[in-house]
Parts: C-alpha cells; sequence; structure tokens
C-alpha cells in the first residue's frame, strides 16, 4: 500500500511515496533474463553467417566489419533499412515467425543491390510487449537464413521489450544493411537508353507490399488463415501469403558486377507501375508487356477478390515480377542465359522507348487477356493501355 505523500521542506526533494515491497524490472513486464537467453540461443544462427570481414558474433556494444578482408580496395558504402509492414500481422495470426525474418533481409538486401552493392552486413530491431524466447528464436532464425541467401552476416541488433507499446502477442520489425561497391562501379541508370531491354525476375508470390490491402479482403470474405488458400489447395491460406520475398543477390550481382546491367529496379511499394521509373534517366520511359510472363494465381485471385483495376494492381503488387533490369539490345541473350543458369526465372518483358510530353513513365500493355482484365474496370489511361 502506497503512503500518503510527503512535500519537502526548505527546497528539499520531493518525497511522493514508498512501497513496503521491492520492485524489480521483471514487475513493470520487462524480463532481463529472457532476453539474454535469447542472446545465447541465437548466437548459432547468427555464427552460421560468418563471411570474410566479418566473425558474426554477437553480444557487444558494436558490430564489426573489415571491408580490406572482404576483398574491397576502394569502396563505396550503400545502406538501406526497411520493414516488412502488415506482413506481420498475418504471420501473427497464422503463428509462423520462421520465414517473416527473411522478408526482412530481403527487402532491405535487394535494395542495396540495386545499385550494384554486395549486402556485407545485417542488423535487426524486434520490438514487442513481452519476449516470448521461442517465437523471438524463430524470427532470427529466420534473419539468419535470409543472410545466408544474402550472403552477408547477421553481425548485431537489438531486442526491445516495450510493455504498453505493443499489445499483448503484437511484434515489430526493422532490418538494417550495409553494402559496398568498388569506386566507379555503382548502377546509376544514366547509360540507359531507347532501344535498351528490359527483364523480369519473377517474383516469389507477393513478397511485402500489399498486406494491408490483402489483409482487408481476407476479413472482408471472412476467410481463415488456416483454411486452404483459394489458389492453392496445397496449403493454408496464412502458408501461402507468408510465402517469402526472393532474395536476388548471388544471381544478379555477378552480372552487375561485369557491367552487364545499366539499371535495375527492386519491385516493392508502388509496384511496377512506381519502381521501374526509379532508375529511368530523364527522357526515357519502360514499355512493359505484360503478357511476356505468367500471371501468378494469387495476384488472379485477389484481382478477382476484390475486383481491383489493373491500374491499382500495377501500382500496388509485383504482379509476378520482384525484380527489373534494363539491359542493351546486345546484351539481352546472354543476360537471359546467365539468368536462367543461376536458376533464375527470367523473361524479356519489354523495352526502353523514347518518353514524350505528357506520357507515363511506365506503360503497361497486353493485360487484358493475361491479368484476367474484366470490361468495364480494364483501362485508366494512367501507365495501363
Amino acid at each position: 500500500m502506497l503512503l500518503t505523500p510527503r512535500i519537502g521542506i526548505r527546497g528539499h526533494a520531493i518525497v511522493t511515496g514508498k512501497s513496503p515491497r521491492s520492485y524489480t524490472y521483471a514487475d513493470s513486464g520487462v524480463d532481463i533474463a529472457a532476453g539474454d537467453a535469447l542472446v545465447d540461443a541465437i548466437k548459432p544462427a547468427a555464427a552460421s553467417t560468418r563471411r570474410s570481414g566479418a566473425d558474426a558474433a554477437l553480444g557487444g556494444f558494436g558490430a564489426l566489419f573489415d571491408l580490406k578482408a572482404a576483398g574491397y580496395h576502394d569502396p563505396i558504402l550503400v545502406s538501406g533499412t526497411d520493414g516488412v509492414g502488415t506482413k506481420l500481422k498475418i504471420a501473427q495470426a497464422a503463428n509462423k515467425h520462421d520465414s517473416i525474418g527473411i522478408d526482412l533481409v530481403a527487402m532491405c538486401a535487394n535494395d542495396v543491390l540495386v545499385q550494384g552493392a554486395e549486402p556485407l552486413f545485417f542488423l535487426d530491431y524486434f520490438a514487442t510487449s513481452r519476449l516470448s524466447g521461442p517465437l523471438a528464436a524463430d524470427v532470427v532464425t529466420g534473419i539468419a537464413e535470409g543472410c545466408r541467401q544474402a550472403g552477408c552476416a547477421l553481425i548485431g541488433g537489438e531486442t526491445a521489450e516495450m510493455p504498453g507499446m505493443y499489445s499483448h502477442g503484437d511484434y515489430d520489425l526493422a532490418g538494417f544493411v550495409v553494402g559496398a561497391a568498388e569506386r566507379g562501379s555503382l548502377i546509376t541508370g544514366e547509360s540507359i537508353k531507347a532501344g535498351d531491354h528490359l527483364i523480369g525476375l519473377a517474383s516469389s508470390g507477393v513478397h511485402s507490399n500489399g498486406y494491408s490491402l490483402v489483409r482487408k479482403l481476407v476479413a472482408d470474405l471472412a476467410l481463415d488463415y488456416s483454411a486452404p488458400a483459394p489458389f492453392d489447395g496445397s496449403r493454408s491460406l496464412g502458408e501461402a501469403l507468408l510465402t517469402p520475398t526472393k532474395l536476388y543477390i548471388k544471381s544478379c550481382l555477378p552480372l552487375a558486377r561485369s557491367g552487364a546491367i545499366k539499371g535495375m529496379a527492386h519491385i516493392t511499394g508502388g509496384g511496377l507501375l512506381e519502381n521501374i521509373p526509379r532508375c529511368l534517366p530523364k527522357g526515357v520511359r519502360a514499355l512493359v508487356d505484360a503478357s511476356s510472363w505468367p500471371f501468378p494465381a494469387v495476384f488472379s485471385w485477389l484481382q478477382e477478390a476484390g475486383h481491383i483495376t489493373p491500374f491499382e494492381l500495377a501500382r500496388t503488387f509485383n504482379c509476378g515480377i520482384g525484380m527489373v533490369l534494363v539491359v542493351a539490345e546486345y546484351a539481352l541473350d546472354s543476360t537471359l542465359e546467365a539468368l536462367r543458369a543461376a536458376n533464375e526465372t527470367a523473361y524479356a518483358i519489354g523495352r526502353i522507348e523514347p518518353q514524350k510530353d505528357g506520357e507515363a513513365r511506365c506503360r503497361i500493355y497486353a493485360h487484358k487477356s493475361a491479368w484476367n482484365s474484366r470490361e468495364g474496370f480494364d483501362t485508366d489511361n494512367k501507365g495501363i493501355e
């Protein structure tokens, strides 16, 4: 029971009351021991990401990386940070947390890749109301798997237990990556010109963008994440929607270093329509043939279930293409061959042409049959024709 507060005299400190019990941090909902146990549990996962330049050790105040040991002579550092958005809510609803960490790494590592940088090391931020060791270990194990796929080291991070900031069972993730490229070898897109070609690399699904719309459709249609997916009867809806984002580093980095790639666009928030123009110089635009790659079943379902217009579809989702490369005409066939040899599913999806005043920077055509567009909502003259 708290005592009645007393006010000190002659400017002395105010006494606000006392309690007969001895408080601990755990009483407020923060379990230091659980945090320590988590660090010990995830050390093997972090160690499995060890690479030249980093020993992937955890526990210190700061993490070190040796650029010289990684083989760089005159490097430019390229950094990025991202999260996975409301895809986390599906992981929590489906109680499946072992792959969301792959998404976290992919969203960051693919971003630095488009500038020709090799992802070198990664740090994560995990925040929750109350730490669950097994859940957090699943998440970090996924992060380590993403780092292995990207070829970067997991060298540190932060686990924050913040009662009152999050609802029970909720957690949030953020990721931070640092990559490097030798000076003069960055991909800037400056050399892109009319006549160049677009190569699209297949996505693994929705990746990590557009999930607020996905979740709204699931809720409005009263679907259960544990029920079979409407577009894939072999998996539950939760499992299918949690398919992790594809990483493109190991297939694309050698081509970037060879000089074969003029520009790259990671297809994230903003979809095809808004991301492809990000790598283009002024005076040109991208013309994309929607019939040049298979339209994945998940997007066909989303379009039909939500009566989504092609324009909305193309500026919200990747529509089956997770990365776009721009190459010279002479390099098209050899680049496609190299990508396929690296087990990448790659398609020639369009070309670069001059942009006239008033024209959209990215134009998508042939979607009417390819995307199951229906009469009445298949055109809007905003990048779709």
